[in-house]
């Protein structure tokens, strides 16, 4: 049993008095992007939390002005809208804000999706690139909790039983630092040693059961090791668990730990399937959750 962390948040930062990037109160930096549509440059909030000791020493919230269109697939994801930007700033106008709390230092994101979007944020408002050592919480979940169904952020808050608002950029940036504060708690690794790559694990996939009904498919698999539980439970049902994507695959099943979020779309595997699937294959493209229900199988978390 895990029990419940009660954090002692900071106040907003006051971007004048940002702690510098050599200031030693500050061991790591978090921070967090909601964006306006598909284009990962269109930042409309920005959430940045400070962690010194396992303890939060500050944080900055904005919302943002994307300077670009609003969808109806994001906004029901973080429920920003247009409305809720006008007269705030833009990214070009926060980002001496961003690089003052950043630069030179290590800097957190639950996936790199949030790496992605400030770079083409920058590109895209004409700023110079933020200079940080990333530090990606997904991989240091997986290495504290090699176990776990899965590592989506929401996922491992309810492990960890840590208080948190799903797409709120301020509270996911609070909740990924709070896993890395777990991490290094249950590893006993600093953040060195967190830097450092994994050192290789598991196997082959394993062999496929002689019957069930994912008998005769030839499956990849998008966002999780081919020697993993969702690949076990493949091959548990009859499939051939394959190494990527080819022209013999039947099927793409996206994991629902996958680390693109709303953008595996983007990944290599999936355009790839898309492509075959244009070229007259008949390779299908699942999520791991509707395939479980398809055969009757209880969800994955």
């Amino acid at each position: 049993m895990f029990r419940a962390m009660t954090v002692m948040t900071s106040p907003k930062t006051d971007p004048s008095t940002a702690p510098p990037a050599d200031d030693p109160s500050v061991d790591f930096v978090v921070i967090d992007v909601e964006t306006a549509c598909a284009r990962v440059s269109s930042i409309c909030q920005i959430g940045i939390v400070g962690f010194r000791d396992g303890t939060e020493v500050f944080a900055y919230e904005t919302l943002v002005d994307p300077c670009d269109e609003f969808s109806s697939f994001n906004t029901r994801i973080h429920g920003i809208t247009c409305d809720h930007v006008a007269g705030k700033p833009t990214f070009g106008h926060i980002h001496p804000i961003v690089d003052r709390h950043l630069s030179g230092r290590i800097t957190v994101a639950h996936s790199y999706f949030d790496k992605g979007a400030l770079t083409a944020a920058c590109l895209a408002h004409d700023r110079t690139p933020i200079a940080t050592t990333w530090l990606d919480s997904v991989r240091v979940a997986k290495r504290a909790w090699p176990d776990l169904p899965s590592h989506r952020l929401n996922a491992l808050t309810r492990f960890l039983g840590v208080r948190h608002k799903h797409h709120d950029a301020l509270s996911d940036a609070r909740a990924a630092g709070i896993v890395i504060v777990r991490a290094i708690e249950k590893t006993g690794m600093d953040l060195a040693g967190l830097l450092k790559p994994a050192p290789a694990r598991g196997g082959p996939a394993p062999e496929a059961a002689a019957a069930g009904p994912l008998r005769g498919q030839r499956i990849a698999i998008l966002g999780a090791p081919r020697d993993g539980s969702l690949a076990r439970w493949l091959a548990a049902s009859g499939a051939r668990v394959v190494a990527s994507v080819g022209v013999t695959s039947t099927m793409l099943v996206v994991s629902q730990d996958q680390p693109f979020g709303k953008f595996a779309h983007a990944s290599a595997p999936f355009r790839k399937a898309e492509a075959l699937r244009r070229a007259g294959s008949a390779i299908v493209i699942v999520d791991e959750d509707d395939l479980r229900t398809r055969i009757g199988a209880p969800p994955s978390d």
